[in-house]
């Protein structure tokens, strides 16, 4: 039974009974048609309830739910500080404001109310970016001056569902490097959750790794994961709602999907990609040095070699195809960076 219907049915019992008081009422002006009077208000009344109830009541609430669930916590924060504020000035100066003369004295004080109230959330809401640092600030300064306590960044970073597949996240946050809070909207649960009930096995199964992705992340005590129901109303692709989403909350977003890297930064827009990360980190080697490698298969050219350094780095070696299955020094001839990654170019050692 929805809560739309037991409304429904509280309201039709309530106008009836206000509709057929009403009708008895009139009907007391006509002694023969006092009854008449009563059930045919009543009636009007019933379905009046029936039908207006829910405009009344559930749908102005579902709403303010839908509104709400898509401000930030700073707004809301920033605007209930204001709210206080508001209400402390107008109580302040309701008593002034009484003792004047008629009908100001009675007036003026709930107008006050009103005034400072909308000016109190206004302003706050307005700078609610300088009351977050300066809640920030104190909050650091305080763990600063607690011994034994690490601070822990307050920042908020958004998961992307591509992200959560890779699994490389879990890694990064058991190191420690991804401070502050992991947010997963519902949207991107929902949609994680339709790749790992696909009808296709590959879908299927990178859904369900990603799921034991979630599951790891939430173990970890290094990074706290927190699963919202905050959502985006009338968009229905998860990349967008993602975008929106950050820039409501002024928080980045953590991927490795090279179209909502790109969307992302054109609405400005911080994007944080595992791939730039793992790449960033590889290890760094300049021509002329030398190194151990392990051919492990032909290149495209002739008498190439390929092989692959501990970080996944492809190493070309220059007639390295006679050491196949085998571990040689070689020296580097060039590194070249690309999209896809970091490839070094080597020659063997000469013997």
């Amino acid at each position: 039974m929805s809560i739309d219907f037991v409304v429904r049915l509280i309201g039709m019992v309530i106008f009836a009974i206000l509709g057929a008081y009403w009708g008895n009422s009139l009907g007391q002006y006509s002694s023969d048609q006092e009854v008449l009077y009563t059930l045919t208000i009543g009636l009007v009344g019933a379905l009046f309830g029936l039908v207006l109830t829910p405009l009344l009541t559930t749908r102005p609430m579902r709403a303010l739910k839908s509104l709400l669930g898509q401000l930030s916590a700073e707004v809301l924060i920033s605007a209930l500080l204001g709210l206080v504020a508001g209400l402390l000035v107008a109580a302040l100066l309701a008593f002034p404001l009484s003792l004047l003369p008629s009908p100001f004295g009675a007036v003026l004080p709930f107008l006050g109310v009103l005034v400072f109230v909308y000016f109190g959330i206004s302003i706050f809401v307005m700078r609610q970016s300088d009351l977050a640092n300066i809640l920030g600030s104190l909050t650091s300064r305080r763990e600063e001056g607690a011994p034994g306590n690490g601070s822990r960044s307050s920042r908020t970073v958004l998961l992307d569902t591509s992200v959560i597949i890779d699994g490389r996240v879990a890694d990064i946050a058991k190191t420690g490097f991804l401070p502050g809070t992991l947010l997963i909207p519902r949207f991107v649960l929902n949609e994680l959750q339709y790749i790992a009930d696909s009808s296709d096995g590959l879908r299927r199964q990178r859904g369900r790794r990603g799921m034991e992705v979630l599951s790891e992340l939430q173990k970890a005590s290094a990074v706290v994961v927190r699963i919202s129901d905050i959502d985006v109303e009338d968009v229905r692709e998860v990349d967008d709602k993602l975008v929106i989403l950050a820039r409501q909350l002024k928080c980045p977003i953590l991927t490795n999907d090279f179209n909502l890297n790109r969307i992302a930064e054109l609405q400005g827009v911080s994007i944080l990609n595992i791939n730039e990360l793992a790449n960033a980190v590889k290890s760094v080697v300049l021509p002329g040095e030398m190194m151990g490698v392990n051919v492990i298969q032909e290149g495209k050219e002739i008498g190439q070699g390929v092989g692959y350094m501990d970080d996944g780095t492809m190493v070309v070696v220059e007639n390295g195809s006679k050491f196949l299955n085998k571990e040689i020094t070689v020296t580097v001839t060039k590194v070249l960076q690309t999209a896809a990654g970091r490839m070094i170019f080597a020659k063997p050692e000469d013997r």
